[in-house]
């Protein structure tokens, strides 16, 4: 891998983090405490979620989680933030997962509920995202 590629990378990581705080929850890039193979690219609140990371123009969802589930050695749901310059951020995981998926979120919208009024936050900020109430 070329340095420009693995500047790309780190930049494609460091963005998707951001979005994920600007959703409410807590991310931080796990390449700059270890880059060991196999780890998640980014670390959440998110129990039982394995992020993989990809910033490149030709996207190949199919190969990328494939690497997501190696990776998570069956430890975790694989999922798969990727995107295009230019192009918003997907998010890509294994259809059957998606029920899945929205339980790990709401276990850690809840966590964080429970621990950020203790901060002096507002309610209404500590709820984060409500993915469990129908929309109207």
């Amino acid at each position: 891998m070329s340095g420009m590629q693995r500047r790309k990378g780190k930049v494609g990581e460091l963005d998707a983090r951001d979005l994920l705080r600007r959703l409410g929850f807590e991310a931080r890039r796990t390449a700059q405490y270890n880059g060991k193979a196999g780890d998640a690219d980014i670390s959440t609140n998110i129990d039982g979620v394995h992020f993989e990371v990809k910033y490149t123009e030709r996207l190949s969802p199919y190969q990328f989680m494939e690497q997501a589930v190696r990776d998570s050695r069956g430890r975790a749901l694989p999922a798969v933030l990727m995107r295009s310059n230019r192009k918003p951020w997907l998010l890509c995981i294994r259809a059957e997962e998606l029920l899945l998926l929205v339980e790990h979120v709401n276990a850690a919208i809840r966590a964080q509920a429970a621990v950020q009024p203790a901060h002096g936050l507002q309610a209404e900020q500590a709820q984060g995202p409500e993915l469990d109430k129908p929309t109207q």
